[in-house]
């Protein structure tokens, strides 16, 4: 079992940043795939960024791309979501979750763990 614990939310200006970290407990990253998603309200949750933890390739989703970084410490057991440039669109309650490559990292469905979220708002 992989415990998730999200934080690094909060609210932000547009325009601002933010970073994000998904801390594992119970057992390492180890191979997993760490992914970020987010959901609006009345919306599905939507794939934003993930990374393949042996090897460290990165995925992003194309709304985030060039504002967005997703990084990995292993000594922390820790990933990283640093959002830039972040506007109003991105508002969103943030997930981060593990899945057991070689699953498509894009799909929700693909992932076993999930945190419990948490609240990005970007507002002026």
């Amino acid at each position: 079992q992989v415990q998730l614990v999200e934080s690094g939310g909060g609210l932000v200006q547009p325009g601002g940043s933010l970073r994000l970290s998904c801390k594992a407990s119970g057992r390492t990253f180890g191979t997993y795939t760490v992914g970020w998603f987010r959901q609006a309200p009345g919306k599905e949750r939507n794939f934003v960024a993930a990374i393949r933890w042996s090897g460290g390739i990165t995925y992003y989703a194309d709304s985030v791309k060039g504002r967005f970084t997703i990084s990995r410490d292993n000594a922390k057991n820790t990933v990283y979501l640093q959002m830039n440039s972040l506007k109003s669109e991105d508002t969103a309650v943030y997930y981060c979750a593990a899945a057991t490559p070689p699953r498509p990292p894009i799909n929700a469905a693909s992932y076993d763990y999930w945190g419990q979220g948490t609240q990005v708002t970007v507002s002026s």
